[in-house]
């Protein structure tokens, strides 16, 4: 008999009287808290204010959140609109189904709006928020643990994962794709750090590293699960999508070290601050108006000085009002 190490929960809904709540998401809420709060963190650390990184998480969670059920509704359509099933299904966010790379890529729209009404570049926002990002999916994968989903072939190692008879599944002992994906997750993150410290990533590359190091980790993930999928050229289609992001998130790590190198000097303008920190916003003046001594000049103790010395007599420590000036001389 095998003996699964890891068994899967009955249930992955707690009601709370007539509410119910769902493990599911738990694990994204808590994934997105985590999110940003480590790039909260970095962000302050790159000379960034706090409370930024929550402001457009305001607009880039919600964004990422559409953008990854509608990836998932769109490559796996026929769990919705095939014969006998029902469309309205697709809204239920919370039964699971949703894809990284559509969450990606419309949570990127979100923070590129959040970003724009702050006045920041969205890469230096990726870069803090890229550690994050892969943390906030380690955890968000212990949703499909508690909705016994996404999970392996058959295997018969001592970490195998009990699955349960239900809809759309068989009993048995499978691969638990969803701990791989977990720990590689945790894994790029520490790389990110990592190499963000010891290269000092700017400009994009940092997050960029992430999305090829987790492509490269979900390619072969991918490739060992056993749900259904669509395949191209005998390999699942998200095999094929983590191979072209790869590419791309190399490419752009390449040239944009090229065309872009360093980091970022300000990541975020102090809009409370005076243009030219202050120094040459004073209004010209009509010297020939003005009494002597009473000029630019004098704030900073040499021009003024001079000539009120010339004209008074006075030395230099001598008080700069015209007033009393005049009554010495």
């Amino acid at each position: 008999m095998d003996l699964a190490y890891i068994p899967s929960p009955s249930t992955g809904v707690l009601h709370l009287g007539p509410v119910p709540l769902r493990a599911y998401a738990f694990c994204i809420i808590i994934g997105v808290f985590v999110a940003v709060w480590i790039g909260n963190k970095r962000w302050i650390a790159r000379g960034g204010k706090a409370g930024t990184v929550a402001d457009i998480a305001v607009w880039a969670v919600p964004f990422g959140l559409v953008g990854g059920r509608l990836y998932h509704v769109i490559t796996d359509y026929q769990l919705y609109f095939s014969e006998g099933e029902d469309w309205v299904d697709a809204f239920k966010i919370w039964e699971g189904g949703l894809g990284i790379w559509g969450a990606i890529a419309l949570g990127a729209v979100g923070a590129w709006i959040g970003a724009r009404r702050r006045g920041i570049p969205l890469p230096a926002y990726a870069d803090a928020i890229a550690p994050g990002i892969a943390l906030a999916q380690a955890i968000g994968r212990w949703g499909n643990w508690f909705n016994q989903e996404l999970y392996g072939k058959e295997t018969t190692l001592p970490w195998g994962l009990e699955i349960s008879a239900g809809a759309n599944r068989e009993e048995g002992i499978y691969h638990p794709t969803f701990l791989y994906e977990s720990l590689w997750c945790i894994g790029v993150a520490l790389l990110v750090i990592w190499a963000d410290r010891r290269f000092r990533m700017g400009h994009g590359r940092a997050f960029a590293l992430y999305v090829a190091a987790y492509c490269a980790g979900r390619g072969w993930i991918e490739y060992m699960r056993v749900d259904e999928a669509h395949h191209i050229l005998g390999l699942r289609l998200n095999v094929w999508t983590a191979i072209v992001v790869f590419v791309l998130a190399v490419a752009y790590i390449v040239i944009s070290s090229r065309l872009r190198p360093g980091r970022e000097e300000i990541v975020e303008p102090d809009k409370d601050k005076p243009a030219g920190d202050g120094k040459g916003a004073v209004e010209p003046k009509d010297e020939s108006s003005a009494p002597a001594g009473d000029d630019e000049g004098e704030a900073e103790g040499e021009p003024g000085t001079a000539r009120r010395e010339a004209v008074t007599g006075e030395p230099d420590d001598a008080p700069a009002n015209g007033t009393e000036s005049a009554a010495k001389g």
